[in-house]
């Protein structure tokens, strides 16, 4: 089976570094990271993931502005895309918590929370 594709973009490269270890530490995903938001939609349409991890603060380019660039190119309309934020309280969140159409994980975040994340998401 092909692994799947994960783009991970946050600005705190430690925690992308972070997350790529766990998630190549299963042997079932591909993982890029970018660091930058003006340089996630470049680098989604170079890298073509199944899924993205978006972080939604950062300096150059906020999250949801990426998000919602993405969602207007066809090629990503059916690419989940969930925020990975400091901004809200993991009480704040849970499997339904969305901000506007993309769903939250408050971080931090466990390696199971993520994975179980990218699961639920990449069934739909």
């Amino acid at each position: 089976m092909a692994k799947k594709k994960i783009l991970i973009v946050d600005d705190e490269e430690r925690f992308g570094r972070m997350i790529k270890m766990v998630l190549d530490a299963t042997g079932q995903y591909e993982v890029q990271i970018e660091a930058s938001g003006k340089k996630a939609i470049p680098a989604a349409r170079a890298f073509q993931p199944d899924l993205i991890f978006l972080d939604i603060s950062m300096p150059d380019m906020d999250g949801v502005e990426v998000a919602n660039q993405l969602k207007e190119d066809p090629r990503f309309k059916a690419v989940p895309i969930l925020f990975l934020t400091g901004t809200v309280l993991k009480a704040e969140t849970g499997p339904e918590s969305k901000s506007g159409t993309f769903p939250i994980l408050a971080k931090p975040v466990s390696a199971d929370e993520i994975i179980k994340a990218i699961e639920k998401n990449l069934k739909k």
